[in-house]
């Protein structure tokens, strides 16, 4: 069976190692960035690159976009939208609003292009292992024919119509977001009353507090290693997402609401680019009772 061409929009944190198990697979691929800096990487990899984005359709069967963004994915999606062809299938693998998604579908549906939104949770170790959780939006049909080119990067789950991979993505942020908090604050708890907290995470991961984000983050805060796999920043904008959907489903997330403005306060103190593990930072130096 011939595999797809696959087009590839975003070298960063994510999309370099994203990249790289495509190629590991075999996948013919071809790249375009913003930032030139990692095409000598990946061409060492057996990746072709893309000077100019909109000669980008030209060169592959599926196109993928891993940016930063709302306003990103609008503006790439723009570029190309009078550049796709019939049939060929854009997928936007970024964090976005549920509404960004149903009006990049809407922007390219006139040539005859198909989209999917299929945001990923795993961070930066998730997408250099190949073990991303990808959640999928978009019809049905079209993501069959793309399975086994998510798959490279991870578990791809279809979970239903254009802008559900975005709900599930969100979702699946709240989680962190709140998980975050709360593991910073249970390891500050056993500190402060005496327990070693080392210990405390070992006695505790395998029961029902046990979580990726006990065992990893966890273990990032006690080693004071706020390095980013995902940013602080990254963390605000799917909070403010969030907020935004809840509202927009006439639906309140008061613990939400509570975490995103954590994160404004973290962005403000110019820690935008540490690790949102470093919520910690933030949540130990508050005043006693």
């Amino acid at each position: 069976m011939r595999k797809v061409k696959a087009g590839f929009i975003g070298l960063g944190l994510m999309g370099l190692p994203m990249v790289k198990n495509i190629l590991k697979k075999k996948y013919p691929l071809v790249a375009w960035s913003r930032s030139k800096k990692n095409y000598k990487k990946i061409k060492k990899l057996g990746a072709k690159t893309c000077q100019n984005l909109i000669d980008l359709p030209n060169k592959c069967d599926v196109i993928i976009m891993m940016l930063v963004d709302d306003k990103a994915c609008m503006q790439i999606s723009n570029k190309l939208k009078n550049k796709l062809k019939k049939g060929q299938i854009l997928i936007d693998m970024s964090s976005t609003k549920k509404k960004t998604a149903i009006k990049i579908e809407k922007n390219i549906s006139p040539n005859k292009a198909h989209f999917l939104d299929a945001p990923v949770s795993g961070g930066t170790v998730g997408a250099e292992k190949g073990t991303l959780a990808i959640m999928a939006g978009g019809k049905k049909r079209i993501f069959n024919k793309v399975i086994n080119l998510l798959n490279t990067m991870g578990k791809v789950t279809y979970v239903g119509k254009t802008g559900s991979g975005q709900v599930a993505k969100l979702a699946n942020q709240a989680i962190v977001g709140i998980t975050i908090g709360a593991v910073s604050e249970a390891l500050i708890l056993s500190k402060a009353a005496g327990a070693n907290p080392r210990a405390v995470r070992d006695a505790i991961k395998n029961g029902f507090a046990g979580s990726p984000i006990l065992e990893n983050h966890g273990k990032r805060i006690l080693e004071n290693n706020f390095k980013p796999g995902g940013k602080c920043s990254t963390q605000l904008k799917d909070m403010e997402n969030i907020i935004e959907t809840a509202r927009d489903s006439n639906v309140h997330l008061p613990i939400s609401d509570k975490v995103k403005k954590l994160y404004a306060l973290m962005v403000k103190q110019g820690k935008s680019n540490l690790d949102h593990s470093a919520l910690y930072l933030l949540l130990k130096r508050f005043k006693k009772y």
